[in-house]
């Protein structure tokens, strides 16, 4: 029996929680079971840049991603910033892959550092540590040279740096376009099949 694909996705505060908020509503899609973490600072810039009322427990919250993506039961299970006992906290537990969507350049530091002071952190570290797959989509701009040096850094390591950089080569036509760009980005990195972008020269064949 094949096992079920297993992501966790972290939403830090940097703009740009569309990204990740579609993330999790495409691999949910794609009967992926997702670990969803949620930075206090992600909370003010949802409430800040959508019109959702997400409310701040961890089972409250998984209870309406649950709803609100249609998920099977238990397929979606949000985790609290100290909830160290959860299976991203360890490498015998944790997904192959993570994706920090949208990631701070405050998320960025501290993963780079190891820092570890909460879940997000200590997952990241986890992933980096066990050489499995940490795709970080940072949203900054302009990047100082710290944010160049500790993306630098992270990619020697073995993490995918993958700003938020939507293309136009596929003439979007709304800001959901612009956003499924990145998304179909990341599900072709993370292996889960995407029909929203297509991809480069496939019409050719």
């Amino acid at each position: 029996m094949t096992e079920q694909k297993r992501v966790t996705v972290a939403i830090t505060g940097a703009s740009g929680a569309q990204y990740g908020l579609r993330l999790i509503e495409c691999l949910v899609k794609a009967d992926v079971k997702v670990f969803v973490l949620v930075s206090k600072a992600a909370h003010v810039v949802i409430a800040t840049e959508t019109e959702l009322k997400m409310p701040a427990q961890a089972a409250a919250l998984t209870r309406y991603f649950t709803e609100r993506y249609q998920a099977k039961d238990g397929q979606i299970t949000v985790l609290g910033k100290e909830d160290w006992m959860s299976p991203v906290a360890s490498g015998s537990g944790a997904p192959a892959s993570m994706v920090v969507c949208p990631c701070s350049t405050g998320a960025l530091s501290a993963i780079a550092t190891g820092a570890s002071n909460n879940l997000i952190e200590r997952a990241a570290d986890v992933v980096l540590k066990e050489r499995r797959q940490l795709i970080l989509v940072p949203r900054e701009s302009p990047y100082s040279a710290i944010h160049l040096e500790h993306m630098l850094k992270l990619t020697q390591m073995g993490a995918t740096i993958m700003p938020a950089s939507p293309g136009f080569y596929h003439n979007p036509q709304s800001v959901d376009d612009m956003v499924n760009f990145m998304v179909a980005r990341m599900l072709d990195h993370l292996g889960v099949e995407q029909t929203m972008v297509a991809k480069w020269g496939s019409d050719r064949h």
